[in-house]
């Protein structure tokens, strides 16, 4: 198990004004995250998020609370086109504090979001990856997952697996967790489950470093999001994500609770004086 990456940091509270008055947060609780790819999508992606949240002031980038874990968290969402020009992305992925790359699964591979991935991998960049377009036909989640491995630097780290595909597409069952997020109200096939379970094996042997585990289930949930985000922060891994059709907030609550748990704060990556400067 890595160092405690927390360790060493104090707690400041520090005071910022909204549309509501003047707030004290804690700068440890801020995610400021850029979501890259294709405008339409990285649009899709905000307002889908936007439409479940009670959003915090007004204006760009767009701001709201989220509570994961016990915790309150201000997250910050700025968008950023795959058809920005090089040097214009270069300066807006190495501002980033961390990246939400969204990948769509029925589409072939775009080499700028490549490109995109590999500036944020020179800058060590914190990121994830939410791969959506699921349910639409030719969609291939494994052909994103290896996209990513491609890319020099971070591994692909499935947090999710898929429940059918394509037309067949369900929803999505978390790793960690070993819960399922529904699409359509169809429970996963018993091979799915097993599927899932070797997946889940998998993805501990990564995170802890042992390709051996004597029982994956003394492994404690809270173990697991702590290597995971000290894994991502260090620039081994880039944890991925599946899209789910919203209908309600906890559709959109997996991907939240993503940014607040495995990205970092300001504090983790720049002076405590330039904390909400984004």
């Amino acid at each position: 198990m890595g160092p405690d990456w927390d360790a060493g940091h104090p707690r400041v509270d520090l005071e910022y004004r909204t549309a509501m008055g003047t707030k004290a947060i804690d700068p440890q609780a801020i995610r400021n995250v850029t979501v890259m790819g294709h405008p339409d999508e990285t649009a899709r992606v905000v307002h889908r998020l936007s439409c479940h949240l009670d959003k915090v002031g007004a204006g760009t980038p767009v701001a709201f609370r989220w509570t994961a874990d016990g915790v309150d968290h201000t997250i910050r969402l700025a968008e950023l086109s795959s058809h920005t020009p090089i040097p214009g992305m270069e300066r807006a992925i190495r501002l980033a504090d961390g990246v939400v790359a969204v990948v769509n699964a029925a589409s072939n591979r775009p080499a700028r979001l490549e490109t995109m991935l590999r500036v944020a991998d020179d800058h060590q960049i914190a990121r994830l990856c939410l791969v959506i377009g699921l349910d639409q036909p030719g969609a291939d989640f494994d052909r994103c997952v290896r996209a990513v491995a491609d890319t020099r630097g971070a591994a692909p780290l499935p947090l999710q697996m898929p429940i059918g595909i394509d037309t067949e597409f369900a929803g999505a069952i978390d790793l960690v967790a070993m819960v399922t997020y529904e699409a359509a109200d169809r429970e996963p096939h018993e091979v799915q489950a097993v599927l899932a379970e070797q997946k889940r094996h998998r993805l501990l042997a990564t995170v802890l470093g042992r390709p051996a585990l004597p029982n994956p289930r003394t492994v404690s949930t809270e173990r697991v999001h702590h290597l995971i985000r000290y894994r991502t922060r260090i620039g081994d891994v880039v944890p991925m994500l599946c899209s789910v059709a919203p209908r309600r907030i906890d559709d959109v609550a997996p991907l939240l609770d993503a940014l607040v748990r495995y990205l970092p704060s300001p504090m983790d990556v720049c002076q405590p004086t330039h904390v909400l400067d984004y």
